[in-house]
This record gives C-alpha cells, sequence and structure tokens, in this order.
C-alpha cells in the first residue's frame, strides 16, 4: 500500500515546501485537471502548488483556486515539455497530470522530487503508480490517480466561480 499524503513536507532549503503539478497541455485539459488540482490543495495546504503550464492558462490556474503560480511550460501538440525552468531546491512532490509516461515521468524525475506520483507504465518501473486506464474520462482519471495515493479526490469538484469583469463576448 503506498503511503498517504506528507501534509507538513520538508521545505528543503528553508523555503515553503512546494508542489509541482505537470499539466502542460491546452485549456480543456487544464479543466479537467481541476477536480485533482484542488485535492492536491487540500492535502497540502501549507505548500505551494506550482502548476506547469502554458502561460496564457494562468488566469484560469488561479481562478481554481488552487495553484499559486504558473512555470511556463508548453511543447507542440501533446507533446512533453524537453525541460522545465524549475529553480531552487527539488519539489516536495511532483505530480505528472500530463500523461501515463514516461517521457513525463523523466522529466519531473530529472527534478529529483522527494516524491513522484503517476501513474505506472513499463517504460519506467521505478514510478509504482496505479494502473493507467485509456478509456477512462480525464476528471476521474487524475482523481483516481491521487486516491492510489491516499489523497481524497472528487472528480465532481469543477465549479469556476463568475469572472467579476464583464464577459468579452456577451451571450456566448
Amino acid at each position: 500500500m503506498r503511503e498517504g499524503p506528507d501534509p507538513v513536507g520538508s521545505g528543503e532549503g528553508g523555503g515553503v515546501p512546494r508542489v509541482l503539478v505537470l499539466r502542460a497541455l491546452g485549456l480543456g485539459d487544464l479543466l479537467a485537471a481541476v477536480p485533482a488540482l484542488r485535492a492536491l490543495r487540500r492535502a497540502y495546504p501549507g505548500h505551494e502548488l506550482v502548476l506547469a503550464a502554458p502561460t496564457e492558462l494562468a488566469p484560469v490556474a488561479a481562478a481554481t483556486g488552487a495553484v499559486d503560480r504558473v512555470l511556463p511550460a508548453a511543447a507542440p501538440g501533446r507533446a512533453v515539455p524537453h525541460a522545465l525552468d524549475w529553480t531552487g531546491p527539488p519539489p516536495d512532490v511532483a505530480v505528472d497530470l500530463h500523461g501515463n509516461g514516461p517521457p513525463s515521468h523523466r522529466l519531473l524525475s530529472r527534478l529529483g522530487p522527494r516524491r513522484l506520483l503517476a501513474f505506472a507504465h513499463p517504460g519506467t518501473p521505478e514510478v509504482d503508480g496505479p494502473p493507467w486506464y485509456a478509456e477512462e474520462h480525464e476528471r476521474e482519471r487524475w482523481c483516481r490517480l491521487l486516491r492510489g495515493y491516499g489523497i481524497d479526490a472528487d472528480a465532481r469538484d469543477l465549479r469556476l466561480p463568475r469572472p467579476d469583469a464583464p464577459s468579452p463576448a456577451p451571450g456566448a
């Protein structure tokens, strides 16, 4: 059985402990990950939650109420970025919400996180995560991944607050 979340974290280097989440995809992919992001926020309340995603998604990431900042990350199509511009000590926890590896597993592993939460893949046998099911809905997939590591996650937790500003496309 996998150990549950470490709510305290190490904060190695004297700073605030950090959770790095890889989801370097588009708007729909970010929205499908909202329940998992919120579950991570609840599981690691004292951590800075950093989302590796395209810069233009920062306002939507902020609207989730789960993400503290966006680390710019993108690649053509659905590819995994070749590198992340991560600074400071390694993340306390790295979470692969990009895919089922191994490129995304390796990208996060190179940063030296204390824990890597990811789906199992034969190409990265060192990752002992739950199995990947291709036919599974994205929201449920990411929540099941977290539940596999002892983190309570509800795939129905996806409502975003109404923006304060008027719509740039009224009636849309």
